[in-house]
């Protein structure tokens, strides 16, 4: 520790020593105002103490990636996402007029290129763009915020260096809020907040920051101070430079900093404190400044702060109003001074000829070529692939390898995405996200140049948990739409197409109800097939509760060579968080060769083609482990077919002795209404058979949370506006699954038997 501090010591006698000589000043654009700052090795440069190499010293490559922001926009719904986003690309110069989200001028907002997304005032495909602020480059993804579309925020999340977390000034903290949250912890996002919608009635962004504290457990601290509330708001104070900045002009285009006015000084002065002492409770070197009641410079606060929240140990708090145009172009500049570069995140490969050992990637274009495959769609020249390049550089024309398949393709086209606009491009370097056109793949997969064999880790992709049958009104547009189900189902990992084997119906699997509608609407607009839809289903499961054996003997005679396998052993649950969600486990515990070993996969296979298809109502068993002690073969009879037969009968045989319960999808519902409506509401809500978990007022509101099952949850949006005068509203997205009750067992059984009979 004395070390440490005395050689920063040496290190800041060297700098004010190099200041004194008459080191030459840069010059840099921020908000249309010049600023002077001593570049070569001072504090404002980019490292992990403040303290880096000076500029001159560093390979071109690397200055030119600490000047990118690769950054995800998330939040529950109408927290106003493309809003903000829309108003970025305006101050940055990639649009020149700015369009609201519901586009009712007939244009909409950029970002928003899907006629149903202007429609319906929602994002339902995370769409990519990049723009440039100051002598950054800022690659952003807009992400929807509906539940249902979760899968767009999860593979997003997956490829981005920093993210923006946007929250409601009046909602705060929501259920879809801490679902994204959740996922920027799963990929270890740093990030910033930005609490929108300081111009709504009822706007109080301390009480969010408190949220923030309590419901997602972030050490956070607010950045800004707002200059009055709701129609009263002017602008914006920065609590580390301790300036007062003001938005001017009819879009908020000029940002001028005035001095603090009088009146807030002492409330300022306040919360600056606050955040110096929050950050320095995660900041060594911020804390002995603090704690010895050093003056501490905006350069100081400012590099401490960015080593927090890139350390994920601190989350910088902004605040503003999009749709006001106010504090938009000082969350930019969070971004570029708080968010990390390519090369201050670490990102790791897979090498598949060392046994998946973990490979730290350098992020140099002049490495081998490792790119992600995060996200497909069928554009109107081919399939557009979105690749996220982690090493290495991509041309036009290259021949690169898929290390999922081994396939060697060609690149025909590159291109640099702007919402659904292209722009073609020659060659893209490591830190950047692009799209190729013509390369056949799946989401998830991994693309080198063929010098190496790594494989990035995959993307977390939730199971789906509603069903409804789907059919052609007519047998002439089968075609398109069994085109419409492939494409979908490429392009969406959460979308899932199956035959039922009993009725012959197509089957699709979704997200919710929301996600299907859009998907059948899809269908009607784009591929003009009208399409006959059933009543939604939910997807129930099946798993067993206690342990059972099995001894089998599957033998059969029919002249020449016969079928001939026994296997012994026993099934049993597996314990919840045993395997970290695995679904299925197979054990061979076999002492001795009384099977083959050359049979074991078959026996496998069979055990899991039994469990697809649970014998209760026919839906997949899940959480079961069969384990394999003993059993028989025949030498001349015994085959792959007649073990992969003797499992799945005797699966079948011992399922009813495992005591086994049909699961049922719960869903965590979050309710808002006029707290005059909390009894009928609570009401309801036990009527359909849920558990009320919380319950809190937020102002005239009621904040209910439940955990309901969503095959009681349909047509609940209808039901909840009469009951509250259509001022109520509700969010749900999946929690578990859990067993149903008894009486509700025994009539899914006993539909199925019928409907099997029938």
């Amino acid at each position: 520790m004395a070390a440490r501090r005395a050689a920063r010591g040496v290190l800041r006698g060297v700098f004010s020593s190099l200041i004194r000589d008459g080191v030459p000043a840069l010059n840099y654009t921020c908000r249309g105002s010049t600023r002077s700052t001593i570049f070569d090795g001072i504090s404002r440069a980019r490292g992990m103490a403040g303290l880096v190499q000076p500029v001159q010293d560093r390979e071109p490559w690397r200055q030119a990636l600490e000047k990118v922001r690769n950054i995800g926009i998330s939040a529950h719904i109408d927290s106003g996402k493309t809003t903000l986003t829309e108003r970025v690309l305006f101050y940055t110069g990639r649009i020149h007029e700015i369009h609201e989200v519901r586009g009712k001028d007939g244009v909409g907002a950029k970002m928003d290129s899907m006629d149903l997304e202007r429609e319906k005032g929602i994002t339902i495909q995370s769409a990519a763009t990049h723009c440039i602020w100051g002598d950054y480059q800022v690659n952003i993804i807009d992400t929807p915020g509906h539940v249902d579309f979760t899968i767009e925020v999860e593979r997003a999340l997956r490829v981005l260096d920093g993210a923006v977390l946007v929250l409601c000034s009046v909602g705060g903290v929501q259920s879809q809020s801490i679902t994204v949250d959740r996922q920027m912890r799963r990929y270890d996002v740093p990030r910033v907040a930005f609490i929108n919608k300081l111009d709504r009635s009822g706007a109080d962004p301390w009480k969010v920051i408190d949220q923030l504290r309590k419901k997602l457990k972030l050490h956070c601290a607010a950045v800004q101070y707002p200059i009055g509330l709701e129609t009263e708001l002017q602008g914006l104070v920065d609590l580390v430079q301790m300036k007062a900045f003001i938005s001017k002009g009819a879009h908020g285009e000029n940002v001028v900093d005035e001095e603090i006015p009088v009146a807030l000084m002492e409330a300022v002065t306040e919360k600056r404190r606050e955040l110096i002492e929050v950050v320095s409770e995660v900041d060594e070197e911020l804390a002995e400044k603090f704690l010895s009641d050093e003056a501490i410079s905006v350069d100081e606060l400012e590099a401490a702060i960015r080593r927090a929240t890139i350390s994920l140990q601190f989350v910088p708090v902004f605040m503003g109003s999009a749709f006001k145009n106010k504090g938009v172009q000082l969350l930019l500049d969070g971004v570029t001074n708080f968010l990390p570069c390519p090369l201050e995140v670490n990102n790791y490969a897979l090498d598949q000829t060392r046994n998946e050992e973990k490979v730290k990637l350098s992020g140099s274009p002049s490495a081998p070529l490792v790119a992600l495959a995060f996200k497909l769609e069928e554009g109107r020249f081919g399939q557009l692939t979105y690749l996220r390049l982690y090493d290495g550089t991509i041309r036009r024309g290259d021949f690169i390898v898929n290390s999922t398949t081994g396939r060697k393709v060609k690149v025909p086209r590159l291109v640099r995405m702007h919402a659904d606009d292209m722009e073609d491009i020659q060659q893209a370097s490591a830190g950047e996200i692009v799209a190729v056109f013509g390369v056949e793949c799946a989401s998830g997969d991994t693309f080198t140049d063929g010098s190496v064999k790594y494989t990035m880790t995959s993307m977390n992709v939730p199971e789906p948990v509603m069903s409804l049958a789907i059919a052609p009104s007519s047998k002439d547009v089968g075609q398109q739409f069994s085109k419409a189900l492939n494409r979908f189902q490429k392009e969406d990992p959460t979308f899932r197409v199956s035959l039922d084997p009993d009725s012959g119906e197509t089957i699709i699997s979704g997200m919710g109800e929301l996600h299907l509608d859009i998907y059948v609407e899809r269908i009607k607009r784009e591929y003009k097939v009208d399409a006959i839809v059933g009543k939604p289903q939910v997807n129930f499961r099946e798993t067993i509760t206690q342990r059972a054996e099995f001894d089998y003997l599957h033998r059969k005679q029919s002249g020449g060579q016969g079928q001939y396998g026994r296997v012994v052993g026993y099934v049993e649950p597996i314990e919840e968080g045993e395997l970290s969600g695995k679904k299925f486990e197979f054990k061979n515990m076999m002492i001795g060769q009384a099977i083959p070993s050359n049979f074991i996969p078959s026996i496998e296979k069979g055990f899991l083609e039994a469990g697809n298809s649970g014998s209760l109502i026919g839906h997949p068993v899940e959480n079961l482990r069969v384990v394999l002690t003993d059993g028989a073969s025949h030498q001349v009879d015994s085959s792959d077919l007649a073990f992969k037969l003797a499992a799945l009968y005797a699966f079948r045989e011992c399922y009813h002795k495992a005591s086994p319960v049909i699961l049922e999808p719960i869903m965590l519902v979050e309710l808002k209404a006029p707290i005059e409506f909390q009894g009928p509401v609570m009401g309801d809500i036990n009527r359909r058979k849920g558990i009320i978990v919380g319950s809190e007022q937020d102002g005239d509101d009621a904040v209910i949370t439940a955990h309901v099952p969503l095959n009681n949850m349909f047509g609940y949006s209808t039901g909840l506006r009469s009951m509250t005068q259509g001022k109520g509203e509700f969010t749900m997205e999946y929690y578990q699954h859990a067993p149903v009750p008894q009486d509700v067992q025994a009539r899914l059984v006993k539909e199925y038997q019928n409907k099997r009979g029938s």
